[in-house]
């Protein structure tokens, strides 16, 4: 479904996948035009992992983009309280993030029953969790992988 203000899986903040989108989940969220099918994961899924991965909880993160910080700003909080990624974690961070789906716990089952939840095509193309929702929100196209590790 289309989202006004929603960022995608693959804009980046300071190099890192998803941070952005995280962070327009909050602010849309705090607005009231966040649809209600996204409230359950909400520092979930890919908010929660994102978070453990710098060190800090998604409340905290919250508070900071409510607060009114960019994304710049507040990843950069994230570094001053959690952990500082090197250029190696951001890498592997964006290599995991980008590929779930794709070979792993979730390819036979997982993808297969949201590509079915989404109303998408048997073979619509989509192998990773990233795919989904960019199809699912009308972001794709078949290239956008490739443009985003330039």
């Amino acid at each position: 479904m289309k989202i006004d203000g929603i960022s995608g899986c693959y804009e980046k903040t300071r190099d890192m996948f998803y941070f952005a989108r995280m962070c327009s989940k909050i602010r849309l969220h705090a607005e009231g035009k966040l649809p209600a099918d996204y409230f359950d994961m909400l520092g979930q899924g890919f908010d929660g992992r994102t978070c453990r991965y710098l060190g800090v909880s998604y409340e905290a993160v919250s508070h900071q983009v409510l607060a009114g910080m960019t994304n710049e700003e507040a990843l950069a909080w994230c570094h001053e309280h959690g952990r500082r990624l090197t250029a190696e974690e951001v890498l592997i961070y964006n290599s995991f993030m980008s590929k779930r789906g794709w070979r792993d716990d979730e390819t036979d089952e997982f993808i297969p029953a949201q590509i079915g939840n989404y109303g998408l095509a048997e073979d619509c193309g989509a192998v990773t969790d990233f795919d989904l929702i960019e199809m699912d929100e009308g972001r794709w196209h078949a290239e956008q992988w490739r443009e985003a590790w330039k």
